[in-house]
């Protein structure tokens, strides 16, 4: 008798499995005994419900436990071993497979999926490496080589600096004249984290008015905290970004740092970049050594001074260019920068940091 764990009766000797957790293991013992038999027969003494057959017979399928067979061809479970050659359906008749036998098929099954998707990624990591040419691949470019490409929209400079934020092996820098924005911050970090992870070695330069701005000085401690070296210094000519000595992005006008940005591949291009970073990067100070300036409007110049005295008592951009001497456009880009250097969202808002800060009296 077949004895199953969650049997409820019996009925012509057999306990009847329906329902049972151990029905496969039951149906394939009942088969293994036979040999060559019907596997609905089988199910049919074990009193299987038609929807628990269905999923033993899956099951012991799927795990090649079971092939259909023609049992005037295989009369010894010997001779299915063989070889797979006579299979044939002849209604459920099936033979049962040794459970080491079916194993050693499976893993031959996987390990012919596995070669072909390597196969697979071996051809598209191909197709990608002819399409990518020499953009993005570290170390292609040789001391000949240069290429510029001028970037203007803001979507493609943010998916250039994740693309080569992918590709850095050794080394990341970057100077900031002005504040990151807030909704800003979390992606750099973000990006921070994995070149550390990585071995890369991220150096960062700020101007020193922008660290009277809490949300900077909180953004440049996180950074600090991840391991990338942060340097103050009072004055930065440009916003740059400078990764392996292959690649440095720059904005297309210093004065308009909405006007977009050229990116420079190749060491021909890079290295006077690179001059001029190093050259900045050795008269800064390390953040955090006691050379943060204090609270207040360190590193403004007068005509920024005043335009924020104009703009927190209300007057328009026209009204303050009057004032200045200089052209509306010039007073947009000077308000523009200080409203990012203070994250502030809105001219009312800058106006109370301005008041604040102590840049205005």
């Amino acid at each position: 008798m077949i004895t199953t764990g969650g049997g409820t009766g019996t009925e012509n000797g057999t306990e009847r499995s329906e329902g049972s957790p151990d029905a496969v293991v039951n149906l394939y013992q009942e088969l293994r005994r036979r040999g060559v038999s019907s596997l609905g027969e089988v199910g049919a003494q074990l009193r299987l419900s038609p929807e628990e057959y269905e999923r033993c017979r899956c099951e012991l399928t799927d795990l090649g436990l079971i092939v259909p067979t023609n049992p005037a061809q295989h009369s010894a479970r010997a001779e299915l071993r063989e070889g797979e050659g006579g299979r044939q359906q002849d209604g459920d008749t099936v033979a049962v497979i040794d459970p080491e036998i079916a194993l050693l098929r499976l893993l031959h099954r996987e390990r012919e999926q596995l070669r072909e998707h390597l196969d697979e990624a071996d051809r598209a990591y191909g197709t990608l490496e002819t399409l990518a040419g020499a953009f993005l691949r570290a170390g292609s470019l040789t001391r000949s080589d240069a290429d510029v490409e001028l970037l203007s929209d803001y979507r493609r400079i943010q998916q250039v600096l994740e693309d080569i934020t992918d590709v850095i092996q050794h080394s990341l820098a970057s100077m900031h004249p002005t504040s990151l924005v807030r909704e800003v911050a979390e992606r750099v970090l973000s990006r921070d984290r994995r070149q550390i992870e990585n071995g890369v070695r991220v150096r960062a330069m700020y101007s020193e008015r922008v660290v009277s701005v809490p949300e900077v000085a909180e953004l440049l401690r996180r950074r600090v905290e991840t391991g990338v070296e942060v340097r103050i210094t009072p004055a930065v000519p440009m916003t740059m970004i400078i990764a392996d000595a292959q690649f440095a992005m720059v904005p297309v006008d210093p004065a308009e740092p909405m006007a977009g940005a050229v990116l420079a591949r190749g060491p021909a291009l890079v290295r006077s970049y690179i001059a001029l970073y190093e050259h900045c990067w050795h008269t800064a100070s390390p953040y955090g050594d006691g050379t943060t300036p204090e609270q207040g409007g360190d590193g403004l110049s007068e005509q920024q001074r005043a335009a924020l005295t104009m703009l927190a008592s209300g007057m328009k951009d026209e009204k303050i260019a009057r004032g200045l001497g200089v052209s509306l456009r010039t007073v947009s880009r000077m308000l523009s920068e200080l409203m990012q250097e203070m994250g502030a969202t809105s001219r009312f808002e800058a106006g109370v940091r301005a008041h604040r800060l102590g840049w205005v009296d």
